[in-house]
């Protein structure tokens, strides 16, 4: 366990002061893609097994849209055993594909954790991921100047030019804080929770260029995530606020944003036949690019979340201000909520 923490702060650390062709995917319910974010919260939730299917459609007013899916699995090791340290395991695959041409890229990774409680109220985890890729390119489409016959276009002349698939190697690293206080009564609603991480992906920068004489290199990312979990006391609200920080390479992204959590059901303390049901209304701002609305529904082991991006960028004039639709499902096993089975909420990252 220490030398998981160990390894993971050492590469992050020194990782920070070496950042740098290409950029990542991205989804703006990052609160519901922990292990896209932070290899290091991987496993750190109230429960024993969790899985997110995400999906998102955008810029389909401009053009083909950009599609991107993943799903993800992680869970605990070792909790019941050892009560101050334990492991987390986590799988998660993604697929992304940009415009006309199908540009994308598939990825598995595979991602381990050390969480270590500290004391009743904090725990410290580091995590490390390994995975693998595949760029690929639909070439069908693409048209090239020396296919013009001087009048028209003509597919029936050769190109000249060929692609391969890229596949390479993936590395990332990152550490979590979280601390939290339980409710001395359980219906006050005084609960407070707060994390925050710092994680560098793609620590090799692998290459990913279509040629095989290429040199496109992957950016190093560096993340920097944060969020609460805020119970306004003697209500059934609480604030839940968050952020995400992105740096890479030339480009900067900013999240920030929050949800108001409303409880419209509490579970049943005693029979466990009423499950606990909230909702909660809120949404972020990617500085510079879009407003995103969100909503997210929660009943026992499920979450179901909506997002739409507004944009807001130079690109509106194209777009409308029409970005893109995402969705969101997340299953928890045993239920977070059940009476008796400690701190109920998990901050957004």
């Amino acid at each position: 366990m220490k030398k998981i923490i160990l390894a993971a702060a050492y590469i992050v650390l020194s990782g920070i002061i070496n950042l740098g062709n290409a950029q990542d995917i991205h989804l703006s319910q990052f609160y519901q893609t922990p292990l896209l974010v932070n290899p290091a919260l991987t496993g750190m939730f109230n429960g024993d097994h969790r899985v997110f299917i995400n999906y998102k459609d955008q810029w389909g007013s401009i053009g083909e849209p950009y599609k991107t899916s993943l799903l993800s699995y992680d869970l605990m090791v070792g909790k019941k055993k050892r009560k101050t340290s334990y492991l987390g395991l986590g799988l998660s695959v993604f697929n992304d594909k940009a415009g006309e041409f199908e540009m994308g890229i598939t990825q598995v990774n595979l991602s381990v954790s050390g969480i270590v409680i500290i004391n009743g109220n904090q725990v410290l985890s580091a995590g490390m991921q390994g995975g693998f890729a595949q760029r690929s390119i639909n070439t069908e489409n693409l048209r090239w100047g020396n296919q013009f016959n001087g009048k028209n276009y003509n597919p029936a002349i050769n190109s000249g030019e060929s692609f391969e698939p890229s596949s390479y190697g993936d590395i990332s690293a990152g550490l979590s804080w979280s601390y939290g206080v339980k409710k001395t009564n359980m219906s006050s609603n005084d609960q407070f929770k707060v994390n925050a991480g710092i994680a560098l992906l793609h620590i090799n920068k692998p290459k990913q260029s279509f040629y095989a004489d290429g040199n496109e290199t992957l950016y190093s990312k560096l993340v920097v995530h944060g969020g609460s979990y805020i119970g306004i006391k003697r209500t059934s609200m609480a604030l839940v606020p968050g952020a995400l920080i992105l740096l890479q390479g030339p480009t900067r992204e900013v999240n920030v944003g929050a949800m108001l959590r409303y409880t419209l059901k509490e579970e049943s303390k005693y029979t466990g036949l009423l499950k606990e049901t909230a909702v909660y209304f809120g949404g972020y701002y990617r500085v510079g690019d879009a407003f995103i609305p969100s909503f997210m529904f929660e009943m026992a082991n499920f979450t179901l979340g909506l997002s739409y991006d507004v944009n807001i960028s130079s690109l509106k004039t194209a777009s409308n201000g029409q970005g893109g639709l995402e969705l969101s499902f997340r299953y928890m096993s045993p239920n977070p909520f059940r009476s008796g089975k400690g701190t109920k909420y998990t901050p957004m990252l």
